[in-house]
């Protein structure tokens, strides 16, 4: 291995431009695999931490207006949504994880000792803060006893923060929502939110559902009433979404999804309408959205993989190439080895593991020229969606088999050349 070592070290320096060549096929080869596949994965990271921004996985469901004749009403009925629809959610169905209740007030007038500022604001149930990730870097979140007590706290988005005490400490601070004192117990953590259904979580005021539904009931709407409902579906509802895409015949929009159907079912049985009237309660379910953009992302994935292979394949071509050159101009040194004992396979062993080592060395630069690149992108600005770019040790382990199958490949064929010569043609031969 060692000799051999040496005469590949040999060839290269005795054909320097030819080798620099031969290697920097496989040396970019190697670099597009590493990047493209670093840059699909971050793509992959970073659509999955805007997706978690809103909450992945959930659904939001809001009372509407019915469309269809049920019990003697007439269609048109105006459904509000209460707390008792929220319990019957949590008890009376097994497609559902976790479900809250929500309401909203916008533009309400909170003041602190430096500022004030008209801001929405949300009362929520302490498990709408693990749905929705909202995630306090300072102070703490709402417990079950700040529901139970309807205690009069408040959890501000960054932004109401910023706004209310220009980056002063916050934490046990008093605010007055429209003239009634809360205090302030935690800040969210500032989120990169690009999707929403009521406004961004930077911008709100949150408070204890239980102290909203007292100090800031709903407006224009009957005593009770709440803005929305939030649901989490279990996993193995949403493992099965995407069974159900795949054998869909008509439009996505027009699918009656089976989260939908079961909100439905539920809540027309609370209130007297026909459970397949989809105009009465409306429902989003981000758990689409989710599995298309999953899609759209291993799709370009896959792509940018079969680029790099392409590109790494045709670096292999190169080296075969240029193999196949080696062996011509070493005909006769072949045929004065054979004819002094050296066998089909040393001739074999021999060119094979010239290409091979030539291959793996190209690739091996190749490999350590991705990962400083890769480096030094991430530590510019980076866009939403993209969360740098990351190679995980699974596309690293593929790049390294695919450059070995490669440098195989491509070894073997000018490797057979070589051995099959007959000695007596190759100590003829004239270079």
């Amino acid at each position: 291995m060692l000799e051999v070592f040496r005469q590949v070290v040999a060839n290269l320096r005795a054909n320097k431009l030819r080798s620099f060549l031969t290697m920097f096929g496989i040396l970019w080869g190697v670099i597009s695999v590493v990047i493209l596949s670093a840059t699909g994965e971050g793509f992959r990271r970073g659509n999955d931490k805007v997706l978690m921004e809103l909450g992945r996985n959930i659904a939001i469901v809001w009372g509407a207006r019915t469309g269809m004749q049920a019990g003697g009403e007439r269609a048109g009925r105006p459904i509000y949504l209460t707390v008792d629809d929220v319990r019957a959610l949590q008890t009376q169905s097994d497609m559902i994880a976790v479900v809250s209740a929500e309401i909203q007030k916008g533009a309400v007038i909170v003041k602190s000792a430096y500022n004030n500022a008209a801001i929405a604001v949300d009362g929520i149930e302490p498990q709408y803060q693990r749905i929705r990730t909202i995630e306090v870097d300072r102070g703490r979140n709402f417990s079950d006893v700040d529901e139970a007590e309807a205690r009069r706290v408040a959890i501000l988005g960054w932004d109401s923060d910023a706004q209310l005490f220009a980056r002063r400490e916050s934490i046990g601070e008093f605010i007055r929502l429209d003239g009634i004192p809360y205090t302030v117990i935690g800040r969210i953590r500032k989120k990169d939110q690009d999707s929403d259904y009521n406004g961004r979580d930077n911008n709100k005021v949150f408070i204890p559902f239980a102290a909203m539904a007292k100090d800031f009931p709903r407006d224009q709407a009957p005593l009770g009433v709440l803005s929305q409902i939030i649901v989490a579906p279990t996993d193995d509802v949403v493992a099965q979404l995407p069974a159900i895409l795949d054998s869909r015949t008509g439009r996505i929009e027009d699918i009656d999804w089976p989260l939908a159907r079961e909100v439905r079912r539920i809540i027309a049985q609370e209130h007297g309408f026909d459970p397949a009237d989809r105009d009465a309660v409306r429902v989003w379910d981000t758990s689409l959205e989710t599995i298309m953009f999953d899609r759209m992302i291993q799709a370009m994935k896959d792509f940018f993989t079969i680029v790099g292979l392409v590109t790494l394949s045709l670096g292999g071509l190169g080296v075969m190439n240029i193999m196949l050159v080696a062996v011509r101009e070493r005909t006769r040194e072949i045929g004065i080895r054979k004819a002094l004992g050296a066998t089909t396979g040393d001739i074999q062993r021999q060119f094979f593991l010239e290409g091979f080592i030539l291959t793996v060395i190209s690739g091996l630069a190749g490999f350590l020229v991705a990962l400083g690149l890769c480096a030094l992108a991430n530590l510019a600005p980076r866009p939403n969606r993209f969360d740098g770019m990351i190679l995980t040790w699974q596309a690293g382990l593929g790049a390294v088999a695919a450059l070995v199958i490669v440098g195989a490949i491509t070894s073997t064929y000018p490797a057979r050349r070589a051995a099959q010569l007959p000695p007596v043609e190759a100590l003829r031969f004239e270079s």
